[in-house]
């Protein structure tokens, strides 16, 4: 794993500053402590920092073709190199390294910007062209790395793995976007395309971008999406079979290393079949590292240690205290934009602990997504038939009253919290569920944000990122077409950036092979009952892994990997909510209600409503402003 930088001059050859694009690879340093290189010529500056996983002796970046005129700079791994190599040497192409960063140089010679069609894995990279004057990036399919990019008034073009590259430039206005703060404080973070900032731009997921000198920069191209045809006849007993034959074929790619590798286990089902598998494949035991908490409602790592012992693997264990609060500003320093998933606290401390033992780890992110893990699934699955049995404009009239009148009850059972189902009822398909995922949903928006704040926003409502996936999900099966959502959504903008920095920080390879993207489109095409049947979810990849693993870990209720916030906010840090949502930093905004924001910590104090994760996520957007906006400016 690596990180990638670069300066593109498109009106010129003007001299790129040797000092700023050090610079801005040196801010990614975390990312490649292992080398670090640059390529300069008029114009152009591509910059690089080495995490060595394959070909440690020659596959040093910038890396070039035969003649130096193609050059390249990637963050990620290409998993069939060793399939493309000897088809790239039949059409002439002369290899001097045994990388797969060789293999991007050519493919763009072979077959231009169709090469990223050949590619499987996790890719980000930028590779510039000097007989065509391109520059050429590219993105994964579902956006396991990431590329951010800005193009300054004065014409030059930056891109980099992580926003703290450009700010680095020192050239990018550091003019916040209103809709990415509407977008944060619905979903949690800045979702594709968007940055935090108005100049910078994320590529989003399956998409290149190509940058011509004297071209006006234009429009992200799509090469890839997923398609749930659900049309598969396959049996039951037939797709469990088939399922595990793919998974063992994806894990195989990703055990390919010439460092030490491991996984997470979490002791979940996905981390759990991922390291069962493993085993399978693996002459050695398998290196696994889990993280367990002192609270023992959080605490997953007996059911890890059921799957360690089973498979004799060298397991690595660290009990983190249950008030482990205080990286709060290094997660802000760490994410550059704001970021409010609390998970990202001991998904720290798991990358921690993996580096000391592994420099690759392969992990069960995104198995919810594609087998229909999330309790929600089922939850919307139950609203929809509901919906199904009354037209929309006799459901939101009547439910939509329900809703504003029926109390919001945390404390009471399940069942008498019917607050959010009536608001479900009221709403389409699409905007049931972004209501259902919204950390802050749009009436607490409404009353959170000041009168200039609604202005500065021109009508916008963070609702438009579903609806625009959602005209290209082509399914009208509900499950389908939620799982479509996520896959857009919350697996890239939440999931993938909260593993990517988390393992970047401590110079951590994380590979996915439950994001597989041949797995993920054979998914895609299984009908929705082999996902969610009755009551369970994640059935079919539950029954595959009957023979792997213990009941106890297919069967248990899914616990998630979360932090005490409620009482955090209630005990040890309810100082420092006070200071940081009701202190001058966001009052000097003018984007808030401040009164709506004392009733929040109010209410939440006294025990009479849980804003742990509204009050979470207003707290990570002041350490923003305080870790990411004032030290810049300071800087």
């Amino acid at each position: 794993m690596c990180g990638i930088t670069g300066i593109f001059d498109t009106r010129s050859k003007r001299d790129i500053d040797r000092a700023v694009l050090h610079r801005m690879n040196e801010s990614q340093i975390h990312r490649g402590p292992d080398e670090g290189g640059t390529h300069v010529e008029p114009g152009v500056g591509l910059g690089h920092r080495r995490l060595s996983i394959i070909d440690l002796s020659t596959g040093q970046q910038p890396l070039y073709n035969e003649d130096n005129s193609v050059c390249v700079v990637f963050n990620g791994e290409i998993y069939n190199y060793q399939e493309l190599i000897p088809e790239l040497q039949a059409l002439g192409h002369v290899f001097h390294t045994r990388s797969d960063t060789e293999v991007i140089v050519h493919a763009w010679e072979a077959w231009g910007e169709s090469c990223v069609d050949r590619f499987r894995g996790m890719f980000a990279f930028a590779l510039w062209d000097r007989n065509r004057e391109t520059l050429f990036l590219a993105r994964d399919r579902l956006g396991v790395k990431p590329l951010f990019y800005a193009l300054l008034d004065d014409g030059t073009f930056l891109f980099g793995s992580e926003l703290k590259s450009l700010l680095a430039h020192g050239g990018l206005k550091r003019d916040i976007d209103p809709c990415a703060v509407e977008e944060y404080f619905a979903l949690g973070y800045v979702a594709e395309p968007r940055s935090i900032f108005k100049q910078a731009l994320k590529l989003p997921p399956a998409s290149t971008l190509l940058v011509r000198r004297g071209q006006p920069v234009g429009t992200p191209r799509e090469y890839w999406d997923v398609r749930f045809t659900l049309d598969n006849p396959i049996s039951d007993a037939d797709a469990q079979a088939e399922l595990t034959h793919r998974l063992e074929e994806s894990i195989k790619l990703r055990m390919i290393s010439e460092v030490p590798l491991g996984a997470f286990l979490s002791g979940g089902v996905d981390s759990s079949a991922v390291v069962a598998l493993m085993a399978g494949l693996s002459q050695k035991p398998v290196n696994t590292c889990s993280i367990g908490f002192s609270d023992p409602a959080f605490n997953e790592s007996e059911f890890a240690k059921m799957v360690a012992d089973r498979y004799q693997t060298n397991h690595h264990l660290d009990i983190v205290e249950s008030d482990d609060f205080d990286l709060i500003d290094t997660l802000a320093r760490l994410y550059d934009e704001p970021y409010a998933d609390s998970s990202a606290i001991p998904t720290y401390r798991v990358c921690q602990l993996a580096r000391k033992h592994v420099t690759v780890a392969l992990s069960g992110d995104g198995g919810d997504e594609s087998f229909g893990g999330y309790r929600r699934y089922r939850l919307h699955m139950m609203e929809e038939k509901m919906r199904s049995a009354l037209p929309l404009g006799l459901r939101r009239p009547l439910f939509g009253a329900l809703g504003k009148l029926y109390p919001k009850a945390d404390w009471a059972p399940r069942i008498f919290r019917a607050k959010t189902t009536f608001e479900g009822m009221a709403r389409n398909s699409v905007e049931a569920y972004f209501h259902s995922v919204s950390i802050l949903r749009a009436p607490m928006r409404d009353l959170l944000f000041s009168t200039q704040f609604k202005s500065a926003l021109g009508g916008y409502d963070a609702l438009t990122v579903f609806t625009d996936h959602a005209a290209k999900a082509d399914t009208t099966d509900p499950l389908a077409l939620i799982q479509y959502l996520d896959l857009k959504t919350y697996l890239i903008g939440d999931i993938n950036t909260k593993v990517d920095r988390a393992s970047m920080a401590h110079s951590l390879e994380v590979r996915e092979p439950l994001m597989d993207h041949k797995l993920v489109e054979w998914l895609a095409t299984l009908p929705s009952t082999l996902k969610i049947r009755g009551q369970e979810g994640k059935y079919l990849l539950k029954k595959s892994m009957e023979p792997h693993l213990p009941n106890d870990v297919l069967y248990r209720p899914k616990m998630g990997f979360s932090v005490p916030l409620a009482r955090w906010f209630r005990g040890p840090l309810k100082t420092r909510v006070q200071e940081s949502i009701l202190g001058s930093r966001l009052a000097d905004t003018g984007w808030f209600n401040r009164d709506y924001l004392q009733k929040l910590v109010t209410d939440h104090n006294n025990g009479s409503r849980d804003y742990s994760a509204s009050i979470w996520t207003i707290l990570m957007f002041e350490a923003f402003l305080r870790n990411v906006m004032e030290q810049g400016e300071a800087a």
